[in-house]
């Protein structure tokens, strides 16, 4: 298990911004890096700090994606025709882990990666347990009969937090949902501003 999972609060206070949208992120108090220096005047990023940040920002907000991970997932977004920015998104949404964050089915990222660790997914009436699991257009994923009366999935559900996105189509009823399409940039919710253009000239250089 990560080691982010532990102190995924702090990735906020780094990048000075509430990563996840949560209403608990200390970031709403302290708008300041973590530590005994967290408030020293931070110096001007230069051109590679900026796009080092843009790449912790995006890695960090899929929680437990580990830097090989990501390294892997820009690499196949590369060598694939059209815009690598876009691809990489989309790449990064079909992850099983993300997909059961967006459908609601879980309340953040971190627990999204537990719950399909301990087998409660099922997609196209298989259960998988890899995180990083490819769900394709059409797959329909499902939570197994047995895990549809936990209360973080309860409670996940009817949270005012996060809104289910265009690009998936669920039935919390049934507790499953369809994977209508591969979402662009555009189509992601996410609660802060990400810059995929500058990961892509990270790696790219």
């Amino acid at each position: 298990m990560s080691k982010r999972k532990q102190s995924k609060y702090k990735i906020c206070r780094r990048l000075k911004c509430n990563l996840w949208g949560r209403p608990k992120s200390p970031t709403n108090q302290r708008d300041y890096g973590p530590g005994v220096h967290g408030q020293r005047r931070g110096r001007k990023l230069s051109n590679f700090g900026i796009m080092l940040q843009a790449k912790q920002k995006l890695k960090g907000y899929y929680g437990n994606i580990t830097e090989k991970q990501f390294r892997r997932t820009y690499r196949e977004a590369a060598q694939r025709r059209g815009d690598t920015s876009e691809i990489l998104i989309g790449l990064l949404e079909s992850r099983l882990d993300a997909v059961i964050y967006r459908m609601k089915f879980v309340p953040t990222v971190f627990s999204a990666r537990q719950f399909v660790n301990h087998g409660h997914i099922s997609v196209n009436g298989r259960r998988v347990n890899i995180p990083s699991y490819r769900v394709k257009e059409g797959d329909v994923v499902e939570v197994q009969q047995k895990s549809r009366e936990l209360p973080m999935v309860l409670d996940a559900i009817v949270s005012g937090e996060r809104d289910v996105p265009e690009y998936l189509e669920v039935d919390h009823t049934a507790m499953k949902g369809t994977f209508a399409r591969v979402p662009s940039f555009g189509d992601v919710p996410y609660p802060v501003e990400m810059e995929p253009n500058l990961v892509i000239e990270f790696y790219s250089k």
